[in-house]
C-alpha cells in the first residue's frame, strides 16, 4: 500500500516545538490542496491539534520513500524546520500506517489513554479534506474503517470508561453517592484549570447549580458566566457552604479554607443531609480533621490517585484488547486493498489489449473503405494484432532474469503444454 503518515507529537517532542509545525483550523482545507498538489496529486489529510500534526497521504503511482520525500520538502519550506526539528518527525508505511490512524483514533496514542475527544478530532480532519477534495477512494475506506474501528474499541472494551484525572475521579465518586445530579448545588473553591475541568464534567452530568468560590473574584465570575453558576470570594464561604451537597476545592492557598467548625456548623444547618467534599490542594484546603464529621464524606487528592492508578491499569488491560480488534480492521483494509489492486490489474489488462484491438479494427476498417481486397484486409488485420498482442510478452520473456524462469512461467500462463485433446 503506498500509503505513509509522517507526523509530529507529545512523545516525541515539547509543546514549544510542536506549536511551530501546528495548522489553524481555518487554513486546514487550504493546506491539504496544497499537498494533494505538490506530492503529485496525493490523498490528503491533516490533522492539527495540541499534542499532535500529522498527515496521512496516499499515492499509487509513487513508492512510500518518494511520497515521504516530497511531503518532507514541502513541508521544511512551509515552516522553516531546521535539523533539531525534523528529528522529530516519525513516519509509518503501510499497514503499519493504517494501523497508527487506527490506534489514534482509538485513543490509544493519546497522552492520556483512551480520551475520546481524539475520534472526533479525527472526524473533523476526514470532512475537511473531503470538502477540499483531497480524499478519494482509498482515503475513503480507510477512515470509514478506521471510525468503525474505534467504535468497536468503545464498545467492547473499557478504554474509557474509567477516570484517570483527579477531576473526573472526583466526579465519579460522587455518584456513589448522589444518584441525582440535576437537583445539586456544587460549591467549587478555587477557578484553575482542575476546577474548571471538573465543573466541565459535572455540567454534563447534569449539575445546575454551581458556585465559584476564588480569592480574585473576577476569575471567579469568568468561571461562573460560563457555566451559568453564582461567584463570590472567599470570605462568603460560609454563608455559602450550607447549601453545598459537593464541595471541591483546589486553590493554591498554604493554609486551611475549610475548617472542621465552619463544616460542623454547615451540617447542621442542612439537617444532616449529606455533603460530600473533594479537596485536590497541596497543601490542603480542608481540615484534615473533617473526615471524622458524621455525613461528610471527605478524599483528598491521594485517596483520588489510588482510584486513578487503578483505572490506569484497567485501561492498559483495555488497551491489549483494543489492538487485537485494531488488528483485525487493518488486516481487514489490507485485503480489501489488495484485492482492489487485482481488480485494478484484470481492468488495466482488458483495456490495453480492448485498445490494441480496436486501433488494429479502425486501420482494417479505413483498407477496406479504401478498395483494399477484404481477404487481404482480415490477413493483414490478424497478423498486425497477433504481432501487437505479443510485443510486450516477448519483450518480458527474452529478458534475463535469475530469480524467475520465465519461460516456464509463460508455458504456465499460456498453457503451452496443455494437450490438443483437453
Amino acid at each position: 500500500m503506498s500509503l505513509i503518515v509522517l507526523g509530529i507529537n507529545h512523545k516525541t517532542a515539547p509543546l514549544a516545538i510542536r506549536e511551530t509545525v501546528a495548522f489553524a483550523d481555518h487554513e486546514l482545507g487550504e493546506i491539504m490542496a496544497e499537498v494533494k498538489e505538490k506530492t503529485g496529486g496525493s490523498e490528503v489529510a491533516l490533522l492539527s491539534t495540541c499534542n499532535r500534526v500529522e498527515f496521512y497521504l496516499s499515492n499509487e503511482s509513487l513508492s512510500h520513500e518518494q511520497i515521504k520525500e516530497q511531503l518532507l520538502v514541502w513541508l521544511k519550506a512551509k515552516k522553516e524546520l531546521n535539523d533539531d526539528l525534523e528529528a522529530s518527525i516519525y513516519y509509518h508505511k503501510g499497514l503499519d500506517a493504517v494501523k497508527h490512524l487506527m490506534q489514534v483514533a482509538s485513543g490509544l496514542d493519546s497522552m492520556v489513554l483512551g480520551e475520546p475527544q481524539i475520534l472526533g478530532q479525527l472526524k473533523a480532519c476526514y470532512q475537511k479534506a473531503r470538502r477540499a477534495g483531497a480524499v478519494e477512494q482509498i482515503m475513503e475506506r480507510l477512515f470509514q474503517k478506521t471510525f468503525a474501528a474505534a467504535k468497536r474499541v468503545r464498545h467492547e472494551t473499557d478504554i474509557g470508561s474509567n477516570p484517570v484525572s483527579v477531576a473526573y475521579a472526583a466526579v465519579t465518586l460522587a455518584r456513589h453517592i448522589f444518584a441525582d445530579f440535576s437537583k445539586l448545588t456544587v460549591l467549587f473553591v478555587g477557578a484553575g484549570e482542575t476546577i474548571e475541568l471538573a465543573a466541565r464534567h459535572l455540567e454534563q452530568s447534569g449539575v445546575k447549580q454551581m458556585i465559584m468560590a476564588n480569592r480574585t473574584l473576577a476569575n471567579a465570575h469568568k468561571l461562573a458566566d460560563e457555566f451559568g453558576g453564582k461567584a463570590v470570594g472567599l470570605d462568603a464561604i460560609p454563608h455559602y457552604l450550607a447549601q453545598a451537597d459537593i464541595v471541591i476545592s483546589s486553590t493554591g492557598s498554604m493554609l486551611p479554607i475549610i475548617g472542621k467548625g465552619m463544616v460542623e456548623t454547615a451540617i447542621q444547618e442542612r439537617r444532616r443531609k449529606s455533603m460530600f467534599m473533594v479537596d485536590l490542594a497541596v497543601p490542603r484546603d480542608i481540615e484534615s480533621s473533617v473526615a471524622k464529621l458524621d455525613d461528610v464524606y471527605l478524599y483528598s487528592v491521594d485517596d483520588l490517585e489510588g482510584v486513578i492508578q487503578e483505572n490506569m491499569q484497567a485501561r492498559q488491560e483495555a488497551a491489549e484488547e483494543a489492538l487485537v480488534i485494531l488488528d483485525e480492521f487493518a488486516e481487514d483494509f489490507e485485503k480489501w486493498h489488495a484485492g482492489r489492486q487485482k481488480h485494478d490489474t484484470v481492468r488495466e489488462l482488458h483495456q490495453v489489449f480492448a485498445d490494441i484491438a480496436q486501433a488494429e479494427l479502425e486501420r482494417a476498417k479505413t483498407q477496406l473503405k479504401n478498395g483494399n481486397d477484404i481477404e487481404a484486409a482480415l490477413e493483414h488485420f490478424s497478423h498486425r494484432l497477433t504481432k501487437k498482442f505479443l510485443h510486450q510478452p516477448m519483450v518480458w520473456l527474452r529478458e534475463d532474469d535469475e530469480e524467475l524462469d520465465r519461460h516456464e512461467i509463460t508455458r504456465q500462463l499460456f498453457q503451452l503444454d496443455k494437450s490438443s485433446d483437453d
